[in-house]
């Protein structure tokens, strides 16, 4: 179809009459309401940018290709179903045959209940127009669904008998014809109508078909379903040939043959698709528990988030692994976060997209870029525990990124990594949002099946997520498939992993925290029509965190200390504890309760940091519920007391030390040697290593070192953090423009009636000659004299204007006054009080009578 024919559908060459069934998509729109104009606007926003001058304007739009796609995408799978059967159908159709085409011969309930639904979903997204009795579906998704020689219709019909024989001589057509046993006829186009008239026909089709060889039915079989499409030698088989010579398989060239549609739907008894799905798959229960028992379950695995994700930036506390050239994380660095964390790669890489999207892992930017803690990380410690938690869920609901992608390659064959570009896919917010709603249509304390739930996706969206277009069949994405899934049900199975690791389901069910971050009823099942975005989604994460707060372990200020030099933590330690303890202590162990044991490395990390001895002993005293142990007491004095004892400066480096019977034991050190140490007086030692090179040797060889500055005190070596400057997590990536609200809903539809209004108000003939919707050219004076008297006599007048852009637009406006080369006056396309230049003003008409 060109443009020319797509313009023809949508404009509108005189108003219709009262009652008159529409002629034009445009026609159509303009008989309905204001509310089923703001449901289409809803449904399909894409329409809105910019917002279209008037109902014309709008129905073109909605007609254009990348539109249509995307409003197909979005049909579930009955209604895509429903518009494929009108691909295939007469244009236009009766109801009657629309739910023939769906039902068959034998009919069917569910299917005759469902129908009026779909109908009604594709007139409100304008994929359909016409009443019941002359059904259309738009020309462009007619073109999308139907089949062609370039791809196969999803319903595996072919073309019917007049396409498929719209190159055949006539000869070749009487022949077929009279094989048939149909009466010979004098042209063309009725002997296509003969044979289109004979595989219509029950009782006539059953009838040839009884004197159909075997072989030949079972030709039928085959293709019946689809591909419609075989093909055939230069001498083909007896039962090939018997089919072909009665028209039951019409060639398409020297090598193909094809089964005509009114065959097919006969062999079909009348059904245009094998099954039919007006039901959406119900999502099924695996398992029951209590509420409390999954709330607890949630609340554990949220706990263990925090100390996952708490744990990772620690480790990056100084500084993180530096940023490709090409941006993203190495395969190398990932793997050491994955040993670090003793996780696999995939899920290190989750969690670092989590933090990258949550705003608290970023690049620093500097000409040597890595990865390290943002600002925003110090903000999040100081938060509860629950806020935490909600402060990482919220970001990862909205996020395109997708982790599970990292490893994979892309279009060009280059691996994804983690942080880097490529991993944004639109659709996986809206995924998420719908794969927890399913969850949420269960009672509280019920786990979903796994394979029903994608079932339900795709039953949802059959075309999305990368599966293909309209007229492609969707790739199987069933649980252990050997065909690859499609993007849409990889990232629901990503989500269902997700959920559980961040405890916003527990046990495989959701949460009570979780309902309250969508939106949803907590008490009892959430209805399909709760929508995830009802609220704000800080008000929401307050919610949800209130709610997670109490299930959460309470933050104790005291550990147990042991005499094998170990601290036991009965649950998880206050912030300021925690970061004291993590600095003199290390982490043997994790679980409910943590173990930290205390070696001469880590108390001397402790003083390095300005701590002194009496400061550590004061510390474990008033935050041990045991008595300090003698040997940890020793293990401190000791290393107190070397501590500083050997200062290291710049020389390249120097030690010096006040007993020189210390400094002569490490020249004797064979150790030593890595280190060029000589003597340059008895209390002094130069090195050929750099002052941090050389503490490292001597703390290697036993000693405690300190390092000195160049005034000679003691430096310490606080635990300051490194982080990059201030960062914004990244932006999700859109899936189209965003859903209008309901005032920009009112003002686009109060605008294009009123835009509309303009176009196809009736104006007086201006004596020109012009044709019906062109613009007027008056004169200057003759526009001026025009609207002087419409203000004096509050008429309305209609006048083509031209912006400061150069955009053309049609108004009807009332002026009220005309002064200074500008008229001022009510504007019924805008709804608002306007002044307009005259030399803007292209022409003028007054209105015809009951028209103002």
């Amino acid at each position: 179809m060109g443009i020319v024919e797509r313009d023809r559908e949508a404009h509108v060459p005189e108003a219709t009459g009262v009652g008159a069934a529409p002629r034009t998509l445009a026609e159509a729109l303009r008989a309905g309401g204001d509310e089923g104009l703001a449901a289409l606007l809803r449904a399909r926003p894409d329409l809105l940018s910019p917002v279209p001058n008037d109902l014309t304007q709008l129905a073109t739009r909605a007609g254009t290709r990348a539109s249509v796609v995307r409003a197909l995408e979005r049909l579930d799978r009955f209604a895509l179903q429903t518009a494929e059967a009108l691909a295939v159908a007469p244009d236009p159709a009766p109801y009657p045959v629309l739910l023939a085409l769906l039902t068959g011969d034998g009919g069917e309930p569910g299917i005759e209940a469902a129908l009026p639904r779909a109908v009604a979903v594709l007139r409100e997204q304008a994929l359909v127009w016409g009443d019941d009795e002359r059904l259309r579906l738009v020309r462009t998704a007619r073109e999308l669904l139907a089949p062609s020689a370039q791809h196969p219709s999803p319903t595996g019909l072919g073309p019917t008998v007049a396409e498929a024989t719209a190159g055949m001589s006539p000869g070749r057509l009487q022949e077929i014809i009279a094989t048939a046993g149909l009466p010979g006829t004098h042209d063309p186009v009725s002997a296509v109508a003969a044979l289109t008239g004979l595989f219509t026909d029950r009782t006539r089709m059953a009838a040839l078909l009884d004197t159909a060889p075997p072989d030949a039915l079972t030709v039928l079989d085959r293709l019946v379903w689809g591909p419609p499409y075989g093909e055939v030698t230069a001498n083909p088989t007896p039962p090939v040939r018997w089919l072909r010579d009665r028209g039951l398989l019409l060639p398409v060239s020297t090598r193909t043959v094809v089964l005509p549609r009114e065959a097919a739907l006969h062999l079909r008894g009348g059904r245009a698709h094998r099954a039919p799905e007006p039901v959406a798959p119900v999502v099924a229960t695996v398992r029951e528990y209590r509420p409390q028992v999954v709330d607890s379950a949630a609340a554990g695995q949220a706990y263990t988030a925090l100390a996952t994700a708490e744990e990772l930036l620690k480790s990056w506390d100084q500084g993180g692994p530096p940023v490709l050239r090409a941006g993203g994380l190495a395969v190398r660095d990932l793997k050491r976060t994955a040993a670090a964390l003793d996780t696999t790669e995939q899920l290190a890489a989750f969690w670092l997209e989590l933090l990258y999207g949550a705003g608290l892992l970023a690049s620093d930017g500097e000409a040597d870029e890595r990865y390290a803690p943002t600002p925003g990380y110090d903000d999040w410690l100081d938060l509860p525990p629950a806020e935490r938690w909600a402060r990482l869920v919220v970001p990862w609901l909205s996020a395109t990124r997708t982790s599970g992608l990292v490893g994979t390659l892309d279009g060009k064959g280059r691996a994804l990594s983690a942080f880097g570009p490529g991993l944004d896919r639109a659709a996986a917010p809206e995924v998420r949002h719908r794969v927890l709603g399913l969850l949420a249509t269960l009672p509280p304390g019920s786990a979903a099946d796994r394979a029903s739930v994608l079932a339900r996706l795709r039953w949802d969206r059959p075309l999305r997520g990368g599966a293909g277009g309209p007229g492609t069949e969707p790739a199987a994405a069933d649980e252990g498939a050997g065909a690859p899934a499609d993007l849409r049900a990889r990232i629901a199975r990503w989500t269902l992993d997700e959920a559980e690791l961040l405890g916003v389901t527990g046990r495989g069910a959701l949460a009570s925290p979780a309902r309250a971050l969508l939106n949803l009823p907590l008490a009892e099942a959430a209805p399909e029509t709760a929508h995830p975005g009802a609220c704000e989604p800080s008000v929401a994460a307050s919610r949800a965190a209130t709610l997670l707060a109490p299930l959460l372990p309470e933050a104790v200020d005291h550990v147990l200390l042991q005499a094998d030099l170990t601290a036991v933590a009965p649950g998880p330690l206050r912030r300021p504890l925690a970061d004291t303890l993590s600095v003199l202590a290390d982490v043997e162990s994790k679980g409910g309760a943590t173990v930290y044991r205390f070696t001469p490395g880590s108390v001397r990390r402790a003083l390095d940091a300005g701590r002194t001895a009496s400061d550590l002993h004061d510390f474990l005293t008033s935050h041990s519920r045991t008595p300090v142990p003698q040997p940890l007491s020793y293990l401190i004095d000791d290393v107190a007391r070397r501590h500083g004892h050997l200062r290291v400066g710049a020389a390249s480096a120097y030690v010096r030390c006040d007993d020189d019977t210390v400094l002569g034991e490490i020249l004797a050190d064979r150790r030593s040697a890595p280190l060029r140490l000589r003597r340059l007086a008895p209390t002094v030692l130069a090195a050929q290593a750099d002052p941090a090179a050389l503490l490292d040797g001597l703390r290697a060889l036993g000693y405690a070192p300190a390092a000195e500055s160049a005034e000679g005190t003691v430096l310490i070596t606080r635990a300051d953090a490194y982080r990059t400057p201030p960062r914004t997590a990244p932006a999700p990536v859109p899936d189209g423009p965003p859903a209008p609200d309901t005032t920009l809903l009112a003002a686009a539809v109060r605008a294009v009636r009123a835009g509309d209004r303009a176009a196809t108000v009736v104006r007086k003939d201006p004596g020109t000659g012009l044709a019906p919707g062109e613009l007027p050219r008056t004169s200057a004076a003759e526009t001026l004299a025009t609207v002087q008297a419409a203000a004096m006599t509050g008429s309305a007048v209609w006048i083509g204007y031209v912006n400061a852009e150069g955009a053309a637009s049609q108004r009807v406006i009332a002026p009220v006054r005309v002064e200074g080369g500008f008229v001022t006056g009510y504007d019924h396309t805008a709804d608002e009080v306007r002044t307009y230049p005259l030399h803007r003003i292209t022409g003028v008409a007054e209105l015809a009578e009951g028209e103002e």
